[in-house]
């Protein structure tokens, strides 16, 4: 029991760390000068996804007896009826069955253009920085990977650097080290990634639903009066 606590007293005074916990703060400051930009990707990916989500959200507050209305306005004839009911949602749908209103009595191949064009232009705000979000997939993984090869170098030219036997805590350290940015990268490129698809499948619902109105607007204008 005596020569027990002299070992444990040992490597206590050889690792003052030893059997404590390090914090995610911690192990971030350990991990270099490359953490930085994984943690500015981090957070850019937080910003973008919640933007996004809110953005998307926003676009799909439809009404459900929208087209209803709108359908009951124009049989009517109340033409600038129908435009207001549309001003007064500010959704994507909206914006493309108003230019399809304003466009009553041109050829249904304009109407038809027009709409088009409008609902191009949705799309692509929808779409809006998503490509952002699929670097940061993609770039985040290979900065933790060069922050490890760096971390690998330095720990190498410090064992070089060694006079004698090589200390395994100079090793073991210097290899947890540089390990330390390749699960950051991986960890925000992982979470981009699935935010990502998350919000490329929520943007095609809203890409169906625009379709869907569409080509019920369009049916509407040829039905018989």
């Amino acid at each position: 029991m005596v020569l027990l606590q002299i070992v444990t007293d040992t490597a206590s005074v050889a690792d003052p760390t030893a059997g404590q916990s390090l914090s995610i703060i911690d192990l971030a400051i350990q991990g270099g000068f490359m953490m930085v930009p994984i943690g500015i990707c981090w957070v850019l990916a937080i910003y973008l996804f919640i933007e996004r989500v809110l953005t998307i959200n926003k676009a799909n507050e439809e009404p459900g007896t929208f087209m209803g209305r709108v359908k009951e306005l124009v049989l009517r004839g109340d033409i600038n009826g129908a435009k207001m009911l549309c001003s007064q949602n500010a959704t994507p749908v909206a914006r493309m069955i108003e230019k399809g209103i304003s466009r009553i009595g041109m050829p249904l191949k304009t109407i038809e253009a027009s709409i088009e064009n409008v609902g191009k232009i949705e799309v692509f705000k929808l779409e809006k920085n998503l490509t952002t979000l699929a670097t940061i997939a993609g770039a985040a993984p290979m900065m933790g990977f060069l922050g490890t090869v760096i971390g690998m170098v330095e720990a190498f030219i410090a064992i070089s650097q060694e006079e004698g036997s090589v200390s395994p805590k100079l090793l073991s350290s210097g290899i947890y080290t540089a390990m330390i940015t390749t699960v950051a990268g991986l960890v925000v490129g992982i979470m981009a990634y699935l935010a990502y698809n998350y919000l490329v499948s929520r943007v095609q619902k809203v890409i169906h639903k625009m379709e869907y109105t569409s080509i019920e607007f369009i049916d509407l204008l040829q039905e018989p009066r």
